[in-house]
């Protein structure tokens, strides 16, 4: 091994011996933790892609995924985009609210842990890698798959990017500002 390696790994034995648990470390990169220990059957999952495909037309039905309605956004040209992501914004939080101030559970009866987050200029170069590649491909991780599915198979090159950059994020994580 030669020096770079072993002080890498010195960096990475130090930044993980800070947690007891690999779940520990896995919480500073999460909005929420929800491991579930229930085992279900393969079948149990169609409701997800039910409601996938569901959550699909919709975005298709209400122009989000239109690289028009997009790219009008980022012009400022029209609201259209601004209300449904305002309104999510506005939905998410009242569903937090409720959820922390009731202790509501999931559908199987575990706890929701919510875990807080600390701010760091990571997010911000993250948000803005993020927002310069909406506006060039007019695709978010979202509504790619409904994209595609509309018939925009180059979208598929977007897909392959945001898998690529995701990888070379899980590369570089160790050398990247937390």
């Amino acid at each position: 091994m030669d020096n770079k390696n072993i002080e890498n790994s010195e960096k990475k034995s130090t930044f993980n011996s800070q947690f007891s648990t690999d779940k520990e470390l896995r919480e500073l990169d999460a909005m929420c933790i929800n491991e579930s220990t229930l085992e279900h059957k393969w079948h149990h999952n169609l409701k997800y892609l039910i409601v996938g495909i569901l959550f699909g037309i919709v975005f298709v039905k209400a122009e989000v995924v239109s690289w028009f309605r997009i790219q009008e956004m980022f012009r400022f040209q029209s609201f259209h985009m601004y209300g449904i992501i305002g309104s999510a914004v506005v939905v998410g939080m009242i569903s937090v609210f409720f959820i922390k101030k009731f202790n509501i559970k999931t559908i199987y009866g575990e706890p929701i842990k919510i875990s807080p987050k600390t701010f760091n200029k990571g997010q911000i170069y993250g948000g803005l890698i993020f927002g310069f590649g909406w506006a060039m491909t007019g695709a978010c991780p979202g509504p790619l798959f409904a994209q595609i599915g509309t018939g925009a198979t180059v979208i598929a090159v977007t897909l392959l990017s945001a898998i690529a950059g995701t990888w070379v994020y899980g590369k570089l994580r160790d050398k990247l500002p937390h």
